[in-house]
């Protein structure tokens, strides 16, 4: 693995621990709507970390529709019920799956994942040598 995978890496992981301590602080404040659409644009942020941590060579936008893919598949899975009834038993499942369908959170999703890909693009684009080509030791 090359530095550059390395350092995305460590990113990934200390955003998503960024992300959650902003989540958890707001929710400490307030209960409302900034609560419930910023804690849905946080979750997707923590989500696109997660991917990036898993496959740090993904290009930004393919690990920005697989965010936002599997945000969308979390949020769609709670029309079944499975993800309430997990979320009864366990407070983990309830903070990845949730309890129950709230179509806003499908548009709020996009919110906390499209300013990480276009960062994360700014990031890569300038960190690539003259040539274009990325050094890729691995």
């Amino acid at each position: 693995m090359s530095l550059t995978h390395r350092a995305t890496r460590l990113l990934a992981l200390a955003s998503a621990a960024v992300f959650l301590a902003v989540a958890l602080a707001i929710r400490a404040i307030d209960d409302g709507a900034l609560e419930q659409h910023s804690g849905t644009a946080l979750y997707a942020s923590m989500v696109y970390a997660g991917v990036l941590f898993g496959w740090p060579r993904l290009a930004p936008v393919a690990a920005g529709a697989f965010a936002v893919g599997f945000c969308w598949l979390v949020e769609c899975a709670q029309l079944t019920g499975v993800p309430a009834d997990l979320s009864s038993r366990s407070l983990l499942a309830r903070l990845v799956l949730g309890v129950q369908f709230d179509p806003t959170d499908l548009a709020w999703y996009p919110v906390g994942v499209v300013p990480l890909v276009a960062l994360h693009w700014f990031l890569r684009t300038s960190s690539r040598p003259a040539g274009g080509a990325v050094a890729d030791s691995t």
